[in-house]
């Protein structure tokens, strides 16, 4: 304790005898000072012994080589700067690397840049398969642009998806086989997944070889029953209409089939349907036997999950059989967990179902063999098993939900052990064969650290430690972030951090600024490093506010009951408890309980929204950037997930719609939106406003033109942070 004080006393004390040295937008948002150093994710080799990774130490990229258990450099593989096509038709100037994959004998590249962003995840780029030893260059189709190329696993061919088609190229012949053929902008998609699929099972790629490349598993999705959604962007004499198929909660979603193409036989079969109105296949993954794919079936309103294997050995009914069921009262969550072991006989599956997200050995029939984690904690990723050793490697939020840790653990659930070193949020990177990982490590006041490590945890070398950023930051007079939990009425626990200003003085009144997200299942008090946003929040600090943040239930890591407690009324429980919150910081006897002011983007914005007028009382302003208004507008399968049907749930959709409080609006309330946002469409800051002056409300917006969700490139960063701040000092 007098440690403590006596830090305090110091810091105090060499605030008062050096000048304030302020944080500038322009610093955050224009030249982004304290975005610190990254260290690219590194790629390992076969050997498990050497990495690579793409730097930039030209305008072109390079692939550099590395060794694991010395870090020495061994070498550029490939050099951007001297791959010149010589194609027709294309200019001779180099290509740009912006990513890479290896062939499955790291004889071959296949290199792409040229990205073009279509939605979250999914994109298109121009690709080419580089020999490494000659460094041959060769185009991978001159038919357009292509999405996911991939490697097959004998390295003999490389697959892709252009127009909606799947396709793959022979790099023996040189022949390109087009394995679909109805692929139709809006209407049929082969290879690739539908706007809500990619959004809310989060991923893009919609294809996978099996183990031997003898067959490809692709999706076919039909989106003619799914209605379309325009929105229009500007800047030429008339303005571009964007349409796409975007299913709203209680429409209809896709058809999709999920398809095998046999290489040999040249040839597709249908080997699972189902229909939108009632369905997902939200996942399917090959076994270790080629002749085994598993799938994953979901029903709609996402309480069923059953997994599936189709055998190709045999056919019609006995094909495709269900081995594991899981049911919820509420819902059940995709994740990227299962695991099937090379043994062949067992795989590993991850779960909430005993209340708590944890991994379980499983045998091919579906049968527990027996749990591995276990306890009121949860896993967040798993990052691979070591068969040799019985070892599996995973992240876990074992400490707290504000922490994250990386453990090993034994197979049969005994000698788990922490891997990481340091108090805060870890991540890891391990090589092929579970020698040596990467280890990134940072807390809520502390840069990312990374270090290399053996696999029982003996650390080797420290390999980038942001002294740049770490001496920048000490330059600052900064607040520490602490962490704390607040009590509410309802005798609920909840999760916070704050930030007080460096100069801070208990004796005077300061207002407070709540940021917020609230969504299920995710955080914003993590003790983690959160860079740019971290200095915003200092710089708020240094012009007088204290900055707050709270978990409210429905957040994670804090186990099914907590998480799912707002199942079928999203929005009650979690402004109750921003409510709760403000109440409890209100009365702290240095904060002004009647300058309590909120922001949020997305869920965060709609929390923002409901705190300023169903907590009226409470807060005094509030920033809602991108939200939802109504939950009738946002897409089928997340809200679906959290609110079943509309038609089977209508006073749940509104009861905490925005929309539907705006009478009781007293304070001050900024509404921003991006009119391109692919994701919470403009349609509900529309709506928004038409519902204040309908309810004769005063209020302030803005949009941004043909910006995204993310509102961001050029100067608009910038210029929306100037914007808030702007907003805060002036009515807070």
């Amino acid at each position: 304790m007098k440690k403590i004080i006596l830090s305090v006393l110091i810091s105090t004390s060499v605030f008062a005898q050096k000048q304030v040295k302020e944080i500038s937008m322009e610093s955050l948002w224009k030249t982004y000072d304290f975005a610190g150093s990254y260290f690219s994710a590194p790629t390992s080799m076969n050997n498990g012994e050497h990495f690579t990774q793409l730097q930039y130490n030209d305008n072109y990229g390079e692939i550099v080589k590395y060794e694991y258990k010395t870090f020495k450099e061994l070498g550029v593989i490939l050099k951007g700067a001297e791959l010149v096509p010589t194609a027709p038709n294309r200019k001779a100037v180099p290509i740009t690397i912006e990513g890479y994959l290896f062939s499955p004998d790291e004889k071959q590249l296949l290199i792409w840049n040229g990205t073009e962003q279509i939605y979250r995840h999914s994109t298109r780029e121009s690709y080419y398969i580089i020999d490494i030893a000659t460094k041959k260059i060769t185009e991978l189709s001159a038919s357009g642009k292509q999405s996911y190329a991939r490697f097959s696993p004998d390295g003999s061919k490389v697959s892709f998806v252009r127009e909606n088609n799947l396709f793959f190229k022979d790099l023996i012949s040189g022949t390109e086989t087009q394995i679909s053929f109805d692929g139709k902008n809006n209407s049929i998609i082969n290879g690739a997944v539908d706007w809500v699929y990619e959004e809310e099972f989060t991923m893009a790629i919609g294809y996978e070889w099996s183990a031997d490349g003898s067959r490809l598993a692709y999706y076919r999705f039909d989106e003619t029953a799914v209605k379309e959604f325009n929105f229009q962007t500007y800047g030429e004499l008339y303005p571009n209409d964007n349409k796409y198929k975007y299913p709203k909660a209680g429409e209809d979603n896709s058809d999709v089939t999920l398809m095998v193409y046999d290489v040999k036989a040249k040839k597709s079969i249908n080997v699972l349907n189902v229909k939108g109105v009632s369905e997902y296949i939200p996942r399917f993954k090959w076994t270790t036997n080629s002749n085994v794919l598993s799938v994953q079936r979901m029903n709609r309103l996402q309480n069923k999950l059953e997994l599936m294997l189709a055998d190709f050995t045999k056919t019609g009914a006995d094909m495709v059989n269900t081995i594991y069921t899981e049911t919820s009262d509420t819902y059940i969550e995709i994740n990227d967990d299962l695991y099937f072991l090379e043994n062949g006989k067992q795989f590993i599956w991850c779960s909430e179902k005993e209340g708590w997200m944890h991994y379980y050995l499983m045998d091919m029939n579906g049968k527990q063999v027996n749990q591995i984690t276990k306890g009121e904690w949860e896993v967040t990723e798993l990052y691979g098993v070591d068969e040799k050793k019985g070892l599996i490697y995973f992240q876990a939020a074992a400490i707290n939900a504000t922490e994250r840790e990386v453990y090993s653990i034994k197979l049969d659930g005994s000698n788990m052990k922490m891997l990481s070193t340091k108090k805060g949020q870890s991540s890891a990177d391990f090589s092929a064969g579970y020698k040596y990982y990467i280890l990134s490590q940072s807390d809520a006041n502390t840069p990312t650290m990374v270090t290399l490590h053996t696999a029982d945890g003996k650390k080797i070398k420290v390999l980038d430690d942001n002294k740049e950023l770490v001496e920048k930051l000490g330059g600052y007079a900064l607040g520490k972030k602490e962490f704390m939990q607040i009590k509410t009425e309802g005798d609920v626990m909840l999760n916070a951090w704050m930030i007080k200003p460096a100069n801070f003085d208990a004796n005077k009144k300061y207002p407070v600024f709540f940021t917020i997200y609230g969504g299920p299942g995710n955080n914003t008090v993590d003790n983690t490093w959160e860079g740019i946003n971290y200095m915003w929040h200092q710089l708020l600090a240094q012009k007088g506010y204290i900055v707050v943040s709270v978990d409210n239930r429905g957040t994670g890591q804090r186990g099914k009951k907590f998480k799912h407690c707002t199942y079928g009324q999203l929005g009650k429980n979690e402004v109750i408890d921003q409510i709760e919150a403000a109440k409890y910081f209100g009365n702290l006897p240095y904060v002004d309980k009647n300058r309590i002011g909120v922001f949020g983007w997305s869920y965060g914005g709609y929390m923002s929204s409901l705190c300023i007028t169903k907590g009226a009382d409470y807060f005094k302003m509030a920033i809602a950037v991108a939200p939802v208004t109504t939950w009738r507008y946002y897409d089928s399968i997340y809200t679906e997930r959290y609110m079943g049907l509309p038609q089977a749930n209508s006073s749940g959709y509104d009861d905490n719609s925005p929309i539907n409080h705006v009478s009781k609006l007293k304070g001050k309330y900024l509404l921003i939106h991006g009119t391109a946002d692919d994701n919470v469409h403009f349609q509900n800051a529309v709506d928004m406003v038409t519902a204040l002056v309908k309810a004769n409300k005063k209020f302030d917006s803005f949009y941004y033109p043909n910006k995204n969700h993310g509102i961001g490139g050029g100067n608009t960063r910038l210029h929306l942070y100037n914007m808030m701040t702007d907003y805060i000092i002036a009515n807070l």
